[in-house]
């Protein structure tokens, strides 16, 4: 694999950084800001609208850019939106800057998605992606566990001037290693490209993205609380069981990409499965320390293998729009599966059953993005056979 493309990794290891760390420390901005839990969790629902929003219009309005500089602007912003989240007074300050630093997510990935795919050969574009994507669970079992454990001890504030810093860094990796690239993307016509976006594989591709992450969310957006109130860990022991959450991250990443080189329908099928039935045995080991520890990497695991399977179907089934506007309206749909998942747990947690139902509330999203790969399927094989027999 080229150098360049892990310079796109350090570029998702700082996003990764941000949109993650708040998990591990909702209790200490609820306690400092003067919120319930459930407000502090919208904080990842607004960060994903961030991303839901942000992708498409930012990737259609830097679309005559050269992607170096799209990727390096980005950066800028997402520097900008974490120094915000630093300074924020109070609780709506910080909502607004976590949706400044939400709107270079998607567009990133997306264009990123593009140019990783362009760095290999055609076999190894599955694999490509997920190595950039290992930014993120890199993110996940080495900054997010630190970044925890520095807000614990130093304020949730220092955590975001970290990322920060991160930011600067990312940037800087980016501007030496990605090769310059002069000559601008073909123009797109993007009404073009919009409409190819609601052909409706593609749009069943997107909504089983959006459903899947939606479970991983519900119960990891609320993880501290959870590990501390539920299952009865001390606040100290958060960092190293996200620790645990950030080793399945990246297993599952790895594995999710070779399983998608090898067979992506297989693959989708046997991830959204996998995350399934990890979340329903989630729940009946709660009590329990040690199996508890052991489920937060699987789930982490399952969760992540779906990413390059879900990425690479959204782009083979969106065929003829511009490739860096569908990867970035995938990732637009991995965070509105956040927000989703974020809210539906607050409201299972203020209305409904409570921190213990968390992880049979969630596993009902992967089981019906299951239900509605297998509509897909067949309204696909029912429109090639169609096709044979008009032919």
């Amino acid at each position: 694999m080229p150098l360049a493309l892990y310079a796109l990794t350090v570029g998702a290891f700082g996003i990764g950084v941000t949109e993650f760390v708040i998990m591990g420390l909702l209790i200490d901005v609820s306690g400092d800001l003067g919120v319930s839990i459930a407000a502090a969790g919208m904080l990842i629902s607004g960060y994903a609208l961030g991303v839901v929003f942000g992708a498409p219009i930012l990737t259609v309005l830097s679309s005559r850019w050269p992607r170096k500089t799209v990727l390096i602007a980005l950066m800028v912003i997402f520097t900008i939106g974490n120094i915000a989240c630093a300074l924020a007074p109070n609780y709506e300050t910080l909502m607004a800057a976590r949706l400044l630093a939400a709107l270079s997510h998607g567009t990133f990935f997306g264009v990123g998605s593009v140019v990783a795919t362009g760095l290999v050969a055609p076999e190894r574009r599955a694999s490509a992606i997920a190595i950039m994507f290992t930014g993120l669970t890199v993110a996940n079992i080495a900054g997010v566990p630190f970044g925890t454990w520095l807000g614990q001890e130093y304020g949730w504030r220092t955590t975001f001037w970290a990322v920060a810093v991160v930011g600067v860094a990312a940037l800087a990796v980016l501007a030496i290693f990605l090769p310059r690239d002069d000559s601008k993307p073909e123009p797109q016509d993007w009404r073009s490209d919009l409409a190819t976006m609601a052909r409706p594989q593609v749009l069943a591709g997107l909504a089983i993205t959006v459903l899947g992450y939606a479970g991983v969310f519900t119960v990891f957006t609320y993880i501290a609380p959870v590990l501390t109130q539920v299952t009865g860990f001390s606040d100290a022991a958060v960092s190293p069981i996200l620790l645990v959450f950030g080793v399945g991250l990246i297993i599952g990443n790895l594995v999710g990409g070779r399983l998608a080189d090898r067979n992506l329908d297989r693959s989708i099928l046997l991830t959204l499965a996998a995350l399934s039935l990890s979340l329903l045995v989630m729940a009946f080991v709660l009590p329990e320390k040690g199996l508890m520890v052991a489920m937060v990497g699987l789930v982490g695991a399952a969760g992540f293998a779906t990413v390059a399977p879900l990425q690479m179907r959204v782009l083979e089934k969106a065929q003829g729009a511009g490739q860096a506007l569908a990867s970035s309206f995938n990732i637009a749909a991995f965070n509105l599966g956040n927000a989703i998942g974020a809210w539906g747990g607050g409201l299972a947690i203020d209305h409904g059953p409570g921190l213990s139902a968390l992880p049979l509330v969630a596993a009902a999203f992967p089981i019906a993005a299951l239900l509605l790969f297998f509509a897909a399927q067949r309204y696909e094989h029912r429109g090639q056979s169609r096709e044979r027999i008009a032919a």
